[in-house]
């Protein structure tokens, strides 16, 4: 079968083949859509009982607790104050939510097309305190289909298809907006005094001083964030193209994207400026800094395309002039954290490598902990936060040499 997708429905099959009255069959998985109104939806954006994981994303630790996305539906608020028993606390229904951000009691979530306020302030009674309507028009995409509603949840579906029913089924499953999925998975198968928490390396929510930064394909976006559970949209800022990813560092904004690191100075809040553009080839990049130099993690097989696989260290004492200092051979390497001279980079299905970063020109590994596909990490002083394939894993690495597993949430579809 040859046809053209279009963007409102991406398709990934799955399918077995047997014979059943000398006819082919195929069995499907597919997520069908639960629609409901803005206001309903609106309504329902608070903490509810615990739900599993099932599509883990973006990450986000604050004061104990974790907040992890579940793609599209919402945030898992995990408690982890015992790092060897962390308790997934409640969940926040949250339709077409993809990131987020911790400052202070309030945690800032996209929804749709929407930037969303909570009050945190207690993990089991977390509400709704404001809503920026509009700011996120890219976000009309992840609605599939223009209905006049938005999509609220998915229910999982399995089937069987007479093979000679094979395109029409397909053509009438579009029409109903319905998602089919490949393997295991959700909807994305298709396709200290500081008040601010700590976010993930592929995050593309910043928190800085008292202004949140985003970042879509294009441009920041600018949030005034001083009044926290109140936020108020100031202004955007256009970039170029490809922008993946943004890391906050002092007055500076460390912004990744698929051809290059751009350096933003944000000492005005409301009017962050470009000071350099540092070019690589065209791969994705996730990006963080410890101010005097930039750590970027390129690598192939993903929509960005490129075949690079590698590790480069920049000097960014100078942010109009980014130097590159070093390069290392990586296998696949995804989001990556700093803890002192303790580098961590999430290397996909190889896992997690730790290396000694002490001197920038010669870094070195001193351990690859196998076992699971990685995504994101944060370093939190001898533990490591790690958003994997499987789930959200707990990670002891104060020794470097051996890092073991201290617990892990898994994914239970």
């Amino acid at each position: 079968m040859k046809k053209t997708i279009s963007p409102s429905l991406l398709i990934i099959f799955l399918f077995f083949s047997g014979c059943l009255s000398d006819d082919i069959v195929r069995k499907y998985s597919f997520y069908r859509p639960v629609y409901k109104t803005t206001a309903e939806a609106r309504a329902e954006i608070r903490s509810s009982e615990p739900i599993s994981l099932s599509q883990p994303g973006k990450i986000y630790y604050k004061n104990g607790y974790v907040f992890l996305n579940e793609m599209y539906r919402g945030v898992h608020v995990i408690d982890i104050r015992n790092i060897n028993q962390p308790r997934v606390v409640s969940f926040v229904k949250i339709p077409g939510c993809i990131d987020l951000a911790v400052r202070g009691n309030i945690l800032y979530a996209d929804m749709y097309t929407d930037l969303v306020a909570l009050d945190i302030s207690n993990p089991l009674d977390i509400k709704r305190t404001h809503i920026v309507e509009g700011v996120f028009p890219e976000g009309r995409w992840f609605n599939y289909m223009d209905t006049g509603k938005v999509i609220t949840d998915w229910i999982r579906v399995d089937t069987v298809v007479r093979e000679k029913d094979f395109n029409s089924w397909i053509l009438a499953s579009q029409d109903r907006g319905q998602v089919f999925l490949g393997g295991a998975g959700g909807p994305l198968a298709s396709s200290g005094g500081n008040p601010n928490g700590v976010g993930g390396s592929m995050a593309r929510f910043a928190l800085s001083r008292d202004r949140l930064y985003t970042v879509s394909n294009n441009d920041i976006k600018v949030f005034n964030t001083a009044v926290a559970e109140k936020p108020s949209y100031v202004k955007q800022v256009s970039i170029g193209w490809g922008i993946e990813t943004i890391f906050p560092f002092d007055n500076y904004l460390f912004i990744g994207s698929n051809t290059g690191m751009y350096i933003f100075d944000a000492a005005d809040p409301d009017n962050p400026v470009q000071k350099s553009r540092f070019e690589h080839a065209r791969v994705c990049d996730p990006v963080i800094s410890d101010g005097d130099f930039a750590y970027v993690t390129l690598r192939s097989g993903t929509t960005c395309a490129g075949f690079t696989n590698q590790l480069e260290v920049l000097s960014v004492k100078d942010v109009t002039n980014p130097l590159l200092m070093a390069v290392y051979p990586m296998t696949n390497p995804h989001g990556l954290s700093k803890d002192g001279n303790t580098l961590l980079i999430c290397e996909g299905d190889e896992g997690l490598r730790v290396l000694d970063a002490s001197l920038p020109k010669d870094i070195k590994t001193v351990s690859l902990l196998k076992g699971f596909s990685t995504y994101d990490v944060i370093a939190l002083g001898g533990v490591a936060l790690i958003t994997a394939k499987d789930g959200l894993y707990f990670i002891n690495y104060t020794d470097p040499k051996n890092p073991v597993i201290s617990s892990s949430l898994k994914i239970t579809n």
